[in-house]
């Protein structure tokens, strides 16, 4: 498996990129970790005439905290950010997610940003930028945008970023849940996931939930906010008859939809409710 022939650059600033980015449009692609896009360039499933390789551009490089919101540069690798006290504090549940993607080894090549970028329906990292409402930040020669996570993700590999931009940073706020969890099921560890949940609550003295945020991921085109079912768990005490009520809940309203020689769109529908029942019963328990 050999990749079809491209241009390689090697820009050291961003406005460079954003050249680069301007003269090819679609057929430049970033490179940032190389964990998802080397792969399909051996498998000739992308085909771009210029690689655009980010890995010398300092200005993508910060991991940072300014004003409560936690904000990540498209270069900062996946392993710097688990291992970041900063995102333990203020992003539990991303520090709960990273530790399911991939192995130690994508780790420390991949990067949080490229798999936001990339997509893909089954990886954690977008769902959880959807549980906590991130902003994902695009930058062209012709200027900046903020985009929402709600509005990011149109479909299987496919966000609202231009041809000619990159997504040069994602910001997180600083989380108001206390306890998260993160639950899936994949073929082995590491494997892409069949389904999972990523969710993050806070539950009053009481023991009632006050807040929660839980996403799918795996089991449709792209990731996907549980609204029913946190309004459903919002001001409730959790209980056992509680749970099965958001499982069957979740099974209804989720949207599987995705189909492989994995899983097929029912399986991924009844998975799905048994992860909300887990990932519920952790954080409140």
């Amino acid at each position: 498996m050999k990749p079809p022939p491209f241009k390689y650059a090697r820009p050291e600033s961003l406005d460079e990129v954003l050249g680069i980015l301007s003269e090819h449009g679609g057929e430049a692609r970033v490179l940032a970790g190389g964990q998802s896009l080397i792969p399909l360039l051996n498998f000739r499933l992308a085909r771009p005439e210029v690689l655009v390789d980010i890995a010398l551009v300092k200005e993508l490089r910060r991991l940072a905290v300014e004003r409560g919101v936690l904000r990540i540069g498209a270069a900062v690798t996946q392993n710097a950010v688990e291992r970041s006290s900063d995102v333990a504090r203020l992003c539990p549940l991303l520090k709960k997610a990273l530790p399911f993607v991939g192995h130690l080894q994508n780790r420390m090549r991949g990067t949080v940003v490229g798999s936001i970028a990339h997509a893909d329906p089954a990886a954690e990292v977008p769902a959880v930028t959807l549980a906590l409402e991130a902003t994902m930040v695009a930058r062209s020669a012709r200027g900046v945008r903020e985009i929402p996570a709600d509005r990011f993700f149109l479909g299987p590999f496919t966000t609202a970023l231009a041809q000619d931009e990159i997504l040069v940073e994602v910001r997180f706020p600083s989380s108001k849940k206390t306890r998260a969890a993160v639950a899936e099921v994949a073929p082995r560890s590491g494997d892409f996931a069949i389904a999972g949940v990523a969710g993050e609550v806070v539950t009053t003295r009481a023991g009632k939930v006050r807040d929660i945020a839980l996403a799918m991921f795996g089991v449709g085109g792209s990731p996907q906010r549980l609204h029913e079912v946190e309004a459903r768990l919002t001001g409730e005490r959790v209980t056992d008859d509680l749970l099965d009520q958001v499982a069957a809940l979740t099974r209804h309203t989720a949207q599987a939809d995705s189909e492989d020689v994995h899983a097929d769109a029912a399986y991924r529908a009844r998975v799905s409710g048994e992860l909300v029942r887990r990932a519920v019963r952790e954080m409140t328990r």
